[in-house]
């Protein structure tokens, strides 16, 4: 078994979780509309959030945001050959990805707990590395300067998907990031980009 470090974990989460928000379409204004969801924005799901789960209420609505996004990934991998045989930003294989479950549940924990003692720091944006505030307004310019820095998301078009030109990086944290990268140009739908493995 593959173990992740906590950091790389943390990095994972936090490109999953861009990707996530990024990729809401209920919410108004509308960001990409990748996925018919607005939980994490104060005015929509993170209101209901915040009522229900006071304390983690910023973890829960990025959470569900990561899972509307892990659905809609799941469904576009189902339609290629061998779907399990992929890498995308959001299946990572059954390992890795119960790794990132765990790690995300027991920072949501922490951060309850936390809360519950009235103490900062318990927030996502407390704990991970993410580039900006996904409270904050949302810029397509902005989001695309940031998956092209993620790294080299040169990739080719094929039906369904977008694979990644170059051989997939051995430490998933910078596979998460390429598979980010790859979302650039931004399109109207889900892209789907992904690595095959060889075996």
């Amino acid at each position: 078994m593959t173990v992740i470090t906590e950091s790389a974990l943390d990095a994972i989460l936090a490109v999953q979780f861009l990707v996530a928000w990024a990729g809401e379409g209920r919410c108004d204004p509308t960001r990409l509309g990748w996925w018919e969801s607005d939980l994490v924005d104060e005015a929509g799901g993170g209101d209901l959030f915040a009522r229900l789960t006071p304390r983690t209420a910023a973890w829960a609505s990025l959470e569900a945001a990561r899972e509307a996004a892990r659905r809609t990934d799941a469904k576009a991998r189902a339609k290629m050959a061998d779907p399990d045989k992929m890498r995308s930003i959001f299946f990572l294989g059954f390992e890795i990805d119960e790794q990132v479950s765990d790690r995300l549940a027991a920072l949501k924990r922490r951060g309850g707990e936390l809360a519950a003692k009235g103490n900062g720091g318990g927030k996502p944006a407390d704990v991970l590395p993410l580039p900006f505030a996904l409270g904050s307004d949302f810029s397509k310019e902005k989001l695309t300067d940031v998956l092209r820095g993620f790294g080299d998301g040169s990739h080719i078009v094929v039906p369904g998907g977008r694979q990644l030109k170059h051989a997939m990086p051995t430490a998933t944290d910078e596979l998460v990031r390429q598979l980010a990268a790859g979302l650039v140009p931004l399109a109207d739908t889900y892209p789907l980009p992904f690595f095959k493995l060889d075996r």
